[in-house]
């Protein structure tokens, strides 16, 4: 007897791109590594922005005056189903996965499913919670093939 697979949560995903940095991720592998990561409905915008952008966003919102690789937006849930905005900043993902000698596509996988479970009401403030966090990201990454983000690379 064959086992059906575990249906995917709904996800309405919107992808805006506003940085011209080359070696973006494409809409479908958002889509899937922002599937992998949901525990239930949502709607999400991924926005893809330049450091300026960046460094305003996180200056305004989280009051420290740099571009940071991603942020993301919460706005609870509605209807069963998370609500809430991504914003990765292009060039400083870029130039983290060069410096850490990752796969770019790895680390924006990374930093998608990290927003995601931010948006779910994951955090990582206290180091039991930054723990179970880390683990759950490993775990989402390892059924995309994708090895653990937080060992140093080969």
């Amino acid at each position: 007897m064959t086992m059906d697979p575990e249906p995917q949560p709904s996800l309405a995903l919107s992808v805006q791109r506003a940085s011209r940095t080359t070696g973006q991720p494409s809409t479908p592998q958002l889509r899937r590594w922002s599937n992998a990561a949901l525990q239930g409905p949502a709607t999400v915008t991924i926005r893809l922005v330049d450091r300026r952008e960046g460094q305003r966003l996180n200056r305004d919102y989280r009051h420290k005056d740099y571009p940071t690789n991603v942020l993301t937006f919460a706005y609870g849930r509605e209807q069963d189903t998370w609500q809430g905005d991504l914003v990765l900043c292009a060039p400083v993902v870029k130039a983290e996965a060069r410096a850490q000698k990752k796969p770019l596509a790895h680390h924006y996988a990374h930093l998608v499913v990290h927003g995601l479970l931010h948006l779910q009401g994951y955090d990582h403030e206290r180091a039991r919670d930054a723990a179970a966090m880390e683990a759950l990201e490993i775990e989402i990454l390892e059924r995309l093939s994708i090895p653990n983000p937080y060992l140093p690379a080969h």
